[in-house]
C-alpha cells in the first residue's frame, strides 16, 4: 500500500482565522490546505474518472474483440481494463490517505484557534457561553467542519466523472448524453429545499446538546455539594428534560436528513431507469452496437456514485457551516484584558510591585500576608497584581503602570495561583513543571518545602505517574499541596498565593509554614489568607477592609492593636 509523506500535527502557528462568516472561516482553512485539498482532488478525479472509462474500455473490448471476433483487440481492451483498475487503486489509496490528512489539518487547525483564543479570552469565555458547549464545539464540530474537506476529493471526483460520462453519452447519443448532462444536476437541485430545514434543525439540536453538556459538567463539579443538600434529585429533573430536549431535536434532524439520504438511492435509480429505456430502444433500433449498449448499463449504474456523493457533500458541508457558525460565536468573545499597542520592556529585575488603588506595596525578596475582611477582596486583590482585570490602572512595577507591560511578560513573571487551580491529566513531571525548566532534584525539594513527598511515595510510579483528569485520584489537600509545588516550580519574581493551605491538616499547614521563606528566597511572595501558622511567619501582613490598607505590621503586632484582624484571624467575638 501506497503512504504519503508523515506530517506532524497540531502546526507550530494555527494562523488569524477570517471570522467574517461561516463560509469564510470554511475558506481560510480551505486556504491553508490548498495544496494538499487539490492534490486530494485530482486523485479524486482519477480515482471516479477511472471506474467510469472501465465501461467504456467493456464496451469497446465487446464491439471489437467479441462481436468482431479479433482477439487482438479484445486483449488490448481488456488491458486497457487492467491498467484502468491500477490507476484506480492507485488513485483511490492516495485519495483516501489524503483525505483523512485534510480531515485531520482541518480538525486540528480549528481546535488550535479555538484553544488559543481560550487562554486570551480568560473568564470573559465562559461568562458569555457555558464551559460544556466550549468543549462541544473542541470536541464534535471541529471534527464536523473537518468531515467537509475529507469528502472533498470524492466530490471533485464525481463532478469531473459526470461530465466525462455525458461527453462519452454525447459523442455516442446526443440524446442520451443530454439526459445525463442535464438530468445529474436537475435532480440534485431536488434536494435544495430540504438545505435550509437540516441547516435549521442541525443548528437547534446542536444548541440544545451543548446546553445538555453544561449542565452534565456544572452537575459533576458540583455533585459534592448536591449531595450536601440533597438536591440530586432537582439535578437529575433537569437533566433529564435537557436530554428529552435533545432528542425530539435531533429526531426533527431525521426528516430532511432522511429525504436527503433516500434522495441518494431515489435519484440515481431514476436517471438510470431512462437510461436503460433509452438505450435498450437505441439498440432495437439499430444506433447502437451492443458492446455499447453494456457500456450504457455500467454507466447507469456508475452515475449512482457521483450523484450520491454530492448528496453526502452537501450533508457534510452543512454539518461544517452549522459547526463553523458554533467556532465564530466563541472567537467574538473578546478577552478582558489585551496587550497595549506599544509594550514597554520588562525591568531586569522587579524591585516594586505596588497597588495604588489599595495601598499594597511589596518589595523585592519580601514575603508577605494579605488579610482582608470579605473573602471576596482577597481574590480581586489577586486578580488586580496578576493583571487580569481590565480596569488594572492603579497597579504599577518599578513605577510604571502594569497595562503598559506585554501580557506574556505579566504572566511570566507574575503568578497567581487561585483559591482551586487545576491539575490536568499527564504525566506527574510535567504537570509540576509544565516548561521543561528544572530538573528532578529541584523538584524533590519543592515537593518537601510543600510536604508533599508522603504524596510521591504512595504512587507506584513516582513522577512517572499519569495524573487522572483534574487530578482526581488525589485528595483535596493533596491537589492543593501539587498545585502550591507548581506555583513555586515557576520560580516567578512575584508569586501571589491565595489561601494556599485551606485543605490541609494544621500540622502539614506548620511544615509548609515553616520551608515557605526558604524555598522563596530572594523572591518576592504574596499569601493571600487568614491561617495564623502562616501569618506569624510573614515579614509584613496587610489588613485590608474596604479595599483598602488599614494597617500593617507584623502578624503580633496587628493582633495586639486590631480588634477586628483578631475577629478575622483568631476568630474571637466581636
Amino acid at each position: 500500500m501506497l503512504h504519503l509523506p508523515y506530517r506532524e500535527l497540531p502546526v507550530a502557528d494555527a494562523g488569524t482565522p477570517n471570522t467574517g462568516s461561516p463560509l469564510r472561516y470554511l475558506g481560510w482553512l480551505a486556504h491553508h490546505q490548498r495544496w494538499l485539498l487539490t492534490l486530494n482532488a485530482l486523485f479524486g478525479i482519477g480515482w471516479m474518472v477511472s471506474q467510469a472509462l472501465v465501461w467504456f474500455a467493456v464496451g469497446a473490448a465487446i464491439d471489437h474483440g467479441v462481436e468482431r471476433h479479433n482477439d487482438g483487440q479484445l486483449w488490448k481492451w481488456v488491458a486497457v481494463v487492467v491498467v484502468l483498475g491500477i490507476i484506480q487503486a492507485v488513485c483511490g489509496s492516495l485519495r483516501h490517505q489524503l483525505a483523512v490528512t485534510n480531515w485531520m489539518n482541518a480538525t486540528y487547525r480549528t481546535v488550535q484557534t479555538v484553544g488559543r483564543h481560550i487562554t486570551t479570552t480568560g473568564p470573559a469565555l465562559t461568562d458569555e457561553i457555558p464551559s460544556g458547549d466550549v468543549v462541544n464545539t473542541v470536541a464534535a464540530d471541529a471534527m464536523r467542519i473537518g468531515s467537509a474537506y475529507d469528502s472533498f476529493a470524492r466530490f471533485s471526483g464525481a463532478i469531473v466523472a459526470w461530465i466525462v460520462v455525458s461527453f462519452i453519452l454525447l459523442s455516442t447519443s446526443v440524446e442520451l448524453g443530454l439526459v445525463v448532462l442535464l438530468g445529474v444536476p436537475i435532480l440534485g437541485s431536488l434536494t435544495i429545499p430540504l438545505m435550509k430545514p437540516l441547516h435549521r434543525t442541525q443548528a437547534a439540536q446542536r444548541e440544545a446538546a451543548g446546553r445538555l453538556a453544561a449542565l452534565g459538567s456544572d452537575t459533576v463539579a458540583g455533585l459534592r455539594i448536591l449531595r450536601g443538600v440533597g438536591g440530586e434529585e432537582v439535578f437529575l429533573e433537569n437533566y433529564r428534560a435537557q436530554s428529552q430536549r435533545v432528542r425530539v431535536a435531533g429526531t426533527r434532524i431525521a426528516s430532511p436528513q432522511a429525504g436527503l439520504e433516500s434522495g441518494q438511492v431515489l435519484l440515481p435509480a431514476i436517471l438510470t431507469g431512462i437510461v436503460t429505456f433509452l438505450g435498450a430502444h437505441d439498440v432495437l433500433s439499430g444506433t447502437l452496437q451492443p458492446g455499447q449498449l453494456v457500456a450504457f448499463f455500467g454507466y447507469s449504474m456508475f452515475l449512482t456514485t457521483p450523484l450520491r456523493t454530492a448528496i453526502d457533500y452537501v450533508i457534510m458541508s452543512t454539518r461544517a457551516y452549522v459547526g463553523a457558525g458554533k467556532v465564530l460565536r466563541i472567537l467574538a468573545i473578546q478577552p478582558t484584558v489585551s496587550d497595549p499597542e506599544n509594550p514597554v520592556a520588562w525591568p531586569a529585575r522587579v524591585s516594586k510591585l505596588e497597588d495604588r488603588r489599595s495601598g499594597l506595596v511589596l518589595e523585592r525578596g519580601q514575603l508577605c500576608a494579605l488579610v482582608t475582611d470579605l473573602p471576596d477582596d482577597a481574590a480581586a486583590q489577586a486578580d488586580r497584581l496578576g493583571r487580569f482585570n481590565a480596569d488594572d490602572t492603579d497597579v504599577f512595577v518599578n513605577g510604571v503602570a502594569i497595562a503598559n507591560y506585554a501580557l506574556d511578560d505579566v504572566r511570566s513573571h507574575i503568578i497567581v495561583s487561585e483559591i482551586e487551580p487545576r491539575l490536568f491529566s499527564g504525566e506527574l513531571r510535567f504537570e509540576l513543571m509544565p516548561h521543561g525548566l528544572v530538573d528532578d532534584e529541584r523538584i524533590y525539594q519543592v515537593l518537601q518545602a510543600t510536604s508533599s513527598l508522603d504524596v510521591l511515595d504512595a504512587l507506584e510510579d513516582g513522577l512517572s505517574t499519569t495524573v487522572e483528569e483534574r487530578g482526581r485520584g488525589f485528595s483535596g489537600g493533596q491537589r492543593q499541596r501539587l498545585s502550591l509545588a507548581r506555583a513555586i516550580l515557576t520560580n516567578a519574581e512575584v508569586l501571589i498565593l491565595v489561601e494556599p493551605t485551606s485543605a490541609v491538616d494544621t500540622h502539614t499547614e506548620g511544615r509548609i509554614a515553616a520551608r515557605l521563606r526558604e524555598i522563596r528566597h530572594g523572591h518576592t511572595t504574596l499569601l493571600a489568607t487568614t491561617s495564623p501558622l502562616l501569618l506569624e511567619k510573614m515579614d509584613l501582613v496587610y489588613f485590608v477592609e474596604d479595599g483598602l490598607v488599614s494597617d500593617q505590621g507584623t502578624h503580633d503586632e496587628l493582633v495586639a492593636r486590631s480588634a477586628r484582624y483578631r475577629q478575622i484571624v483568631l476568630r474571637e467575638d466581636g
